[in-house]
């Protein structure tokens, strides 16, 4: 097998005869013969995802213009079947949903991850686009995550499995940060895009320091000085998948990167208050970013 596929540190896949990839229903029926899955997902470079199957889907139709797929109609969604996640292939890029928080994105990124090894994908770069909550940055700015910090704001993921408490860190590719910022940015564009740190929490209320959910068991001054906190340490925006994100794909060796945009500054408050159409502007800010460096690689 080529050096530049993926290989997973599960040597029980191995031995599998067959895997059903029960999420995104796709049925690997023989493991040792998965010729169809190369015929249809092996020139596969890019995998872009993100929380709900519509914004999918816009990509998928903003990166036929883009990288010049000619193909018409609406994007046929492959895992519609699985009624879990959305899933459209534009040439060598695969846009999938994610649904919400890492419990969510853990279950589709380790099928993914099954795949392109499956597939024989050659050095596959997995992307995450989506929005946030930015702190001490203008609603609209892109980040491009450098470094992943949980909830506790320590540079690492943490999951429970067998019963036992295990650690990973959880850094980005540096290549592929320094390449979006390189690649990506446009001095036109009208909207800043920077590299920082993210915080991936599990919680969107009182994970993220809110006060504004259904419990609040802290006081305003709390929450600032754990935001503070939070922009001491290079965070620029929160959300709630980058560290799992960041520590599965570091772990199996898989370049990957997180692009999003912010939709409020929440060192000035909690709740978003731009208007519908804003926020679907600002939605488009990453796409923009992140095809203009998919065409660069490509280019290459």
């Amino acid at each position: 097998m080529s050096e530049k596929t993926v290989k997973l540190l599960n040597p029980h896949l191995e031995t599998a005869p067959s895997d059903y990839l029960y999420h995104l229903d796709i049925n690997v029926a023989n493991t040792g013969d998965t010729t169809e899955l190369q015929h249809k997902f092996g020139d596969v470079k890019f995998i872009c995802v993100g929380g709900t199957g519509s914004r999918m889907r816009q990509l998928a139709l903003y990166l036929r213009d883009v990288l010049g797929v000619q193909e018409s109609g609406d994007p046929v969604d492959l895992c519609e079947r699985g009624q879990r996640y959305a899933m459209y292939k534009v040439g060598p890029v695969l846009c999938v949903s994610h649904g919400i928080g890492s419990a969510s994105f853990s279950v589709v990124l380790h099928e993914l991850l099954k795949l392109v090894k499956y597939a024989r994908c050659q050095e596959p770069v997995i992307l995450r686009i989506g929005t946030c909550g930015g702190l001490g940055v203008p609603p609209g700015t892109v980040v491009a995550t450098k470094n992943a910090f949980n909830g506790l704001l320590r540079n690492e993921h943490e999951i429970a499995i067998l019963g036992q408490r295990v650690v990973r860190p959880a850094q980005f590719s540096e290549d592929v940060n320094k390449d979006v910022i390189a690649f990506g940015v446009d001095a036109n564009d009208g909207f800043q895009t920077i590299s920082a740190n993210t915080m991936g929490t599990d919680c969107f209320y009182e994970g993220q320091g809110r006060i504004d959910g259904a419990i609040c068991e802290y006081t305003e001054k709390d929450k600032m000085d754990f935001l503070q906190k939070c922009h001491d340490l290079g965070i620029r925006n929160i959300e709630m998948e980058a560290s799992m994100f960041a520590s599965v794909t570091q772990k199996v060796g898989v370049k990957a990167g997180d692009v999003c945009v912010t939709l409020i500054d929440r060192l000035k408050g909690d709740q978003v208050s731009i208007t519908m159409d804003q926020k679907h502007e600002f939605e488009q800010r990453p796409f923009l970013v992140v095809g203009r460096y998919i065409m660069k690689l490509l280019q290459q």
